[in-house]
């Protein structure tokens, strides 16, 4: 199947690229392609901003050119605040070395130049499945 035709499986999905940068979208987008990524989040303000998917939607992730890669399925949605966030959500974001250290240093720091970081902050955490592979 062509990726056009796989894109039209999926009318008025979100289209959007993971991370802050060409190189960390290409990055967690291999790490989903792997298996290793299972989930996401972000922060609430972002996420009734960017009025970002429900429960059940299907999503277009966007290569580090802004190319369409992958569909994901969003399984779960979790309110959370960041300084709650465990060990187990972690690895599910699949990051680095998995750990909870990692994932709270590099979340902190995106946090930070999106400009809404602090360790009682409420994050959408999204758990997902991989769908169909565009590339």
């Amino acid at each position: 199947m062509t990726k056009a035709a796989i894109l039209a499986k999926y009318p008025g999905a979100s289209r959007w690229a993971f991370g802050d940068s060409p190189m960390l979208a290409d990055e967690l987008l291999q790490r989903v392609l792997e298996g290793q990524k299972t989930a996401t989040c972000c922060s609430y303000l972002a996420y009734r901003q960017e009025q970002e998917p429900m429960l059940g939607d299907y999503n277009v992730v966007l290569d580090g050119r802004g190319e369409p890669a992958c569909v994901i399925r969003i399984l779960s949605l979790k309110l959370t605040r960041y300084c709650d966030v465990t060990a187990e959500m972690a690895a599910q974001e699949g990051e680095g070395d998995k750990s909870l250290a990692f994932w709270r240093q590099g979340h902190q720091d995106f946090f930070t130049r999106e400009g809404t970081f602090s360790p009682q902050m409420w994050l959408v955490f999204q758990q997902f499945e991989l769908v169909d592979v565009l590339q």
